[in-house]
């Protein structure tokens, strides 16, 4: 056979054939099979991850748009009116929240004691703890009633925060004057800790503050454009000032009540539905008649005298 008749030139595809081609070996059928799906295989494969991660990264990127847009709106959940507080800011003013500046704890948030603009203000801060169920609703029915009350024996509010924290998880906290002397429980119930100096009011102060928080709740019936039922009287939530005057706090569980009189008498919910407020002081949240706040004022002064 005359070998120089052919040309292989531009062919690098042929395989096989007689020895004087010197071609490489052909493979065989089974390593054909193998050969192909594994290219496949690899192809396919790096065009689905690459597919998922852009879809990845698009959907990551709408989604921090939009909640800094949602955030951006809730900043302060009272109003424009109200001075703006970042996460950073409160963090920094009670020490990263530390337990040293612990100063009470409830159902759904703990209280910290915080300064402010340089050490000008002292202030506490209410740090709700979003994990548990209704935290966030008890939320915003406080902000919801405290941005319609002004009374002197209610507790005054500075401010409020609806944020992320540093690991991106939601922040909300109310931002109050600080009361240096507590709350009533405090002064009616002292703890182990304080059975060395407890403290004692007398019959005078005692007086002044049931008169305090009855004048707060006679505010919040009668006097406000839309009537508020606090729905958790208790002595933990009467805060006293530096003159031992009561402030009513803690708008967690309250009830506004429906402006249509005429139409209805339903109690208008801003929380959570069912029984509120705490065993012991559950008041009479469904009685919608002037005998209410009588009730309300007698209840709180046998827990004035309950020592």
């Amino acid at each position: 056979m005359n070998v120089s008749a052919f040309s292989i030139v531009g062919n690098d595809k042929l395989c096989g054939g007689i020895k004087a081609l010197e071609l490489p070996a052909c493979p065989t059928q089974g390593e054909r099979k193998k050969l192909f799906p594994r290219k496949v295989i690899i192809l396919v494969t790096s065009i689905t991850l690459s597919t998922i991660l852009l879809i990845a990264c698009v959907s990551a990127v709408f989604y921090l748009i939009k909640r800094s847009k949602r955030k951006s709106s809730m900043d302060c959940p009272l109003g424009s009116q109200y001075p703006t507080l970042s996460y950073a800011e409160l963090q920094h003013a009670t020490n990263g929240f530390s337990s040293a500046n612990l100063i009470g704890a409830g159902s759904y948030g703990s209280v910290y004691k915080g300064i402010l603009n340089s050490g000008e203000q002292i202030v506490a801060v209410k740090v709700f703890k979003l994990q548990l169920l209704g935290a966030n609703k008890s939320f915003l029915a406080e902000c919801e009633a405290l941005r319609n009350i002004r009374h002197r024996n209610l507790v005054n509010i500075i401010t409020s925060c609806s944020s992320m924290d540093f690991k991106g998880n939601d922040f909300n906290a109310l931002v109050f004057e600080f009361m240096p002397n507590g709350s009533l429980e405090s002064w009616l119930h002292p703890t182990q800790s304080v059975q060395q100096d407890p403290k004692s009011l007398d019959l005078i102060q005692r007086l002044n503050i049931a008169i305090d928080v009855a004048s707060a709740l006679d505010y919040l019936h009668h006097h406000c454009e839309t009537a508020i039922i606090h729905c958790d009287l208790k002595p933990s939530n009467v805060l006293l000032d530096n003159e031992l005057c009561a402030h009513v706090g803690d708008f967690g569980l309250s009830r506004f009540l429906g402006a249509a009189r005429g139409k209805t008498n339903r109690l208008q919910s801003s929380s959570s539905i069912g029984i509120r407020g705490t065993i012991g002081y559950v008041a009479p949240g469904n009685v919608l008649s002037h005998n209410y706040c009588i009730i309300i004022y007698i209840s709180f002064w046998y827990i004035l005298y309950d020592t």
